[in-house]
């Protein structure tokens, strides 16, 4: 059974285009890009029409090999082991073929902090920062650290290893370096900052001789700041991502002046065109960061149990992200309904049909299907004369490639296509990756959901967070791809700020266009008439 859905605006795969959504007295309304907050709605939606019974969506094998052979959680020779057998468990952790499957919170946080004969896996503790946050806030985690590390500190000083307190010492700070390194935003809260030089203040106690310890805290504190500036500084930034849509007013006539530019006069090459859209989406996608996905699951728990846990205003990369695909596709219906005549009309169509082509060749998933979603929204869609014209055998292969049917199985062959070459690839183009980010945002979430957090034993059940972290690790790595494409600042200016046409316009130029054909069109442009002009 399908269990995700594409809420995707005008996205109606089941009539392809030529269609018109039917909405009785309404339909003139187009059924506007959600924003962030509407995934969260359709997400909760969803959530509550599952059962026990559902099947996972079909992303790549869940749970196979776990994090596979780079990232697997399994114990590294050399690393030392702090608990668990090869098929059973001691102090509350159970391992399974020498990988870690599930244990108690508190041996998992005792799991994450080195001893003196043993630091943990990369993959491990990469794992358990991004997944502990579902349990409990980051500054806590932190908290809970520095008092195991006191406890082990005090240990040492009273038996007879205190020479390996330098040791020990270094390790927690190697431990608190990869913490700030993978998620420098756990520490903008206070409470982690206190936290955080508390711990350091505690370790260099001992290293009074060479100081290597406090130097190395210092360039970590320095690295950690620098973060956390660059990040901020990103965010403000990109505050105003686009002037507001442009409504064509009350004149019903009223065309676009002659001279304004459209996308053609920009650019007319396919390739190129989607080259610059792929340079937008790799800068857009690198300011989401791991903990900002796991706002998903934190977030859509808060409202399972009514109260609030995930902080909203950590899912502003992840809401500027999907306004970009938004403003992609509503540009997309702006560029097609504002021209005059039909036959420019249909070469504007088959324009961004070989660019959608184009993003496809690249691994552009996102752009590609941002632009197919605005070839189907309504008042493109119902351009029956216009398509008449346009060769859509090419469209009609990109709409089979995003066919939502087997729960998008074509699309996620060709993802796992791309992401097979990406591993192979020799040159920066081969490396990109871009998937549809709703869909992933949906599969991490629907992993989440249909797993269990704890096992009958009350244990947590860390296998399924191995995968949620796997699948979230493969994202980072597509997100810090280097775009090898020369960055055209004309066409990017254009693509980001040229101005899009509000729901109603869209209308008015469809119509305008090509006359409502049946009774149901002509109840709708009468009913967009009427409202248009009771406004002005």
């Amino acid at each position: 059974m399908c269990v995700l859905v594409l809420f995707l605006s005008g996205y109606n795969a089941g009539e392809g285009h030529g269609s018109l959504t039917q909405q009785g007295a309404d339909s003139w309304k187009l059924p506007a890009p959600p924003g962030w907050r509407g995934i969260w709605a359709s997400l909760w939606a969803s959530a509550r029409r599952m059962t026990t019974h559902e099947t996972m969506p079909q992303t790549s094998a869940v749970f196979s090999g776990f994090l596979g052979p780079s990232c697997s959680g399994q114990v590294q020779p050399g690393m030392g082991e702090r608990g668990g057998g090869a098929s059973g468990g001691s102090g509350d952790l159970i391992f399974q073929d020498g990988r870690l499957i599930s244990g108690s919170l508190e041996a998992l946080m005792e799991h994450l902090v080195p001893t003196v004969d043993y630091y943990p896996d990369r993959t491990y503790i990469f794992t358990f920062l991004l997944s502990s946050r579902v349990f409990m806030p980051p500054h806590d985690l932190l908290a809970r650290v520095g008092q195991i590390c006191l406890e082990q500190r005090q240990q040492l000083e009273a038996g007879p290893e205190k020479a390996k307190l330098k040791s020990f010492s270094a390790k927690i700070v190697q431990l608190l370096k990869e913490w700030t390194e993978a998620f420098p935003y756990d520490f903008q809260d206070e409470k982690a900052m206190a936290e955080l030089k508390a711990i350091t203040h505690r370790v260099t106690q001992c290293d009074e001789e060479n100081g290597t310890v406090k130097k190395a805290i210092a360039q970590m504190t320095q690295s950690l700041l620098l973060s956390l500036a660059a990040r901020s500084q990103l965010q403000e930034l990109r505050e105003k991502l686009r002037p507001p849509a442009v409504d064509k007013g009350p004149v019903l006539k009223a065309k676009p002046p002659a001279t304004q530019k459209d996308i053609l006069g920009v650019c007319c090459d396919p390739l190129v065109l989607a080259q610059q859209l792929t340079h937008i989406e790799l800068d857009r996608v690198s300011s989401i960061h791991p903990e900002d996905l796991m706002q998903i699951i934190s977030h859509m728990d808060s409202l399972d149990n009514r109260r609030c846990r995930g902080d909203l205003t950590k899912t502003y990369s992840l809401e500027a992200y999907d306004n970009w695909f938004n403003c992609l596709s509503m540009l997309v219906a702006t560029e097609v309904c504002r021209v005059v005549k039909k036959k420019h009309r249909t070469r504007m169509l088959e324009f961004f049909i070989d660019v959608a082509r184009e993003c496809f060749n690249i691994g552009n998933f996102n752009s590609m299907m941002a632009i197919i979603s605005g070839m189907n929204l309504s008042p493109v869609a119902r351009l029956k004369k216009t398509w008449s014209k346009v060769k859509t055998a090419k469209f009609d292969v990109l709409e089979h490639h995003m066919d939502p049917s087997s729960n998008f199985c074509n699309y996620r062959t060709a993802l796992q296509g791309a992401t097979q070459r990406s591993q192979m690839a020799n040159s920066s183009r081969e490396k990109i990756v871009i998937p549809v980010f709703n869909l992933f945002v949906k599969d991490i979430y629907f992993l989440h959901k249909i797993h269990t957090n704890h096992l009958p034993n009350g244990h947590i059940n860390f296998k399924k967070f191995w995968e949620i972290s796997r699948q979230i690790h493969e994202f980072m790595t597509w997100t810090q791809v280097e775009c090898p494409f020369e960055k055209d600042k004309k066409i990017q200016s254009y693509l980001l700020t040229a101005p899009i046409y509000s729901e109603e316009a869209l209308f008015i130029a469809s119509f305008e266009s090509e006359g409502p054909e049946n009774h149901m069109e002509k109840d709708s442009w009468k009913n967009l008439r009427t409202t248009l002009l009771n406004r002005a």
